[in-house]
């Protein structure tokens, strides 16, 4: 620590910026944050989505259900032989109403033709705004080693061909099971 004893003789005042207090907040938050992001880092590596099997879903027949998965390790889709699960390092795979494959492409098409076909048949856009209940959505299951990539890609496909609302379904595992 520095401390100036004033020096001359003049009563002038001092004009230095006394840096010791902010090196102290900035260590003290280099510190705060070596320890914050390993601890972040971790506990986003520990999410696990639900092991689903693709499956056509009962639900409103307007909603878009999309379900999202990756090759295995040797290359293989779900319905191959052989199928070892999900990688991580897979490609992704995104599946039209559960059932049919497509790739991002083929989901924009779809989805915009899908959605085009509903506003026409409620009417236009001015019929579903007065009803927002008739307004599809999109749900989406991902697999439990689907990667991000996978699931923001399915995500941003859905919402460049119009629909405004995406959601997750996941199965809950009972914890007292």
């Amino acid at each position: 620590m520095a401390i100036s004893m004033g020096g001359g003789g003049e009563d002038t005042p001092m004009s230095d910026i006394n840096t010791t207090p902010l090196v102290d907040v900035m260590l003290v938050l280099l510190i705060i944050f070596l320890i914050a992001v390993p601890v972040a880092i971790q506990t986003i590596e520990k999410l696990r989505l639900p092991i689903i099997v693709s499956v056509e879903s009962k639900d409103k027949v307007e909603n878009l259900l999309l379900t999202v998965s990756t090759t295995d390790n040797g290359g293989r889709d779900a319905g191959d032989p052989g199928f070892e699960g999900a990688s991580r390092n897979g490609d992704c795979r995104v599946y039209f109403n559960n059932i049919t494959p497509v790739t991002s492409e083929e989901l924009r098409d779809r989805a915009f033709k899908r959605l085009d076909a509903i506003v026409k048949r409620e009417g236009g856009p001015e019929a579903l705004m007065n009803n927002p209940e008739l307004i599809p959505q999109v749900h989406i299951r991902g697999d439990v080693n689907a990667p991000w990539r996978c699931i923001a890609g399915a995500i941003y496909n859905v919402q460049i061909s119009g629909y405004p609302t995406v959601g997750f379904i996941s199965n809950p595992v009972d914890p007292n099971a």
